[in-house]
């Protein structure tokens, strides 16, 4: 398997438009309305794809020229240099170790590409299979955030997960 990392482009538009409007991820995250193609486009076209001027990265997954998911770095802190990851790997790739190979790139382009001293994740108490991923990419669960994820019906714990490089 060819896993590979890219910026997104135009051609992403759809892809993106459905990994963000997918209400299954909303609760993990911050959103809580559907995105327009005409917001995402915008987004795409004036993203510079440099974290110090963006406070943020969003990376295309690939395996073999097909598009596979989406990793992001978010939260950017160059005072501290760390950043928060989020995957999202489509269904059908799941379970082949896309995920684990994009996390690993990823790394190695945190450390030896924008120098970041640690990276950080939030996963749900009961996403076990999100929770296995990072502590296979040698993440550890460094704290429990209590009530910290609202779905509009009840609060869920957290762990904070960390990385550093």
């Amino acid at each position: 398997m060819n896993i590979s990392l890219r910026a997104l482009e135009p051609d992403d538009l759809d892809f993106l438009y459905n990994i963000e409007n997918d209400i299954e991820h909303w609760d993990i995250g911050n959103t809580t309305m559907p995105y327009s193609r005409d917001f995402l486009q915008q987004y795409i076209l004036t993203s510079t794809g440099d974290i110090y001027i963006d406070k943020q990265v969003r990376l295309i997954i690939t395996c073999n020229d097909d598009t596979v998911g989406i990793v992001d770095l978010s939260s950017f802190d160059p005072k501290n240099q760390r950043a928060e990851v989020g995957i999202i790997v489509k269904k059908e790739w799941q379970n082949k170790d896309v995920a684990t190979e994009a996390l690993h790139i990823l790394y190695n382009y945190c450390r030896n590409v924008i120098h970041l001293h640690s990276l950080y994740a939030i996963i749900p108490e009961d996403n076990t299979v999100s929770l296995k991923l990072f502590q296979k990419c040698h993440f550890d669960i460094t704290g429990k955030l209590k009530d910290w994820l609202y779905n509009g019906r009840s609060y869920r714990n957290a762990f904070i997960l960390q990385k550093f490089t």
